[in-house]
């Protein structure tokens, strides 16, 4: 089973940017797509971004549509997130995810291993 691991998070005031990178363990990594999601204290984990197998594809949620964006290495097995003007509501744990799929869904079901997961704390 891959391993995935989360780095990047951390403390950040309103309006800043971050980015959080996902190292896979396993090349089988350039054959699915890869997510983002974030639970935030007495939340449900909700989707945030997803790409493709190729990177040519993307998905993203209202709430983060033209704040954040995903992309991916295949060479380097590692997927990111770029998250700029962050607010006080993107404080979260963000966890990366593999796709049973190749298309970038953005439903939890599809997704069937799971990083850690990464704190990011926006400050207002």
């Amino acid at each position: 089973q891959v391993q995935l691991v989360e780095s990047g998070g951390g403390l950040v005031q309103a309006r800043g940017s971050l980015r959080l990178s996902c190292a896979a363990s396993e090349r089988t990594f350039s054959n699915y797509a890869m997510g983002w999601f974030r639970q935030a204290p007495g939340k449900e984990r909700e989707f945030v971004a997803a790409i493709s197998w190729s990177g040519g594809s993307t998905n993203y949620a209202d709430s983060v549509k033209g704040r954040f964006t995903i992309s991916r290495d295949n060479a380097k097995n590692t997927v990111y997130l770029q998250l700029n003007s962050l607010k006080p509501e993107d404080t979260a744990v963000y966890y990366c995810a593999q796709s049973r799929l190749g298309s970038p869904a953005p439903v939890v079901k599809w997704y069937n291993n799971w990083g850690q997961g990464t704190q990011v704390t926006v400050s207002s």
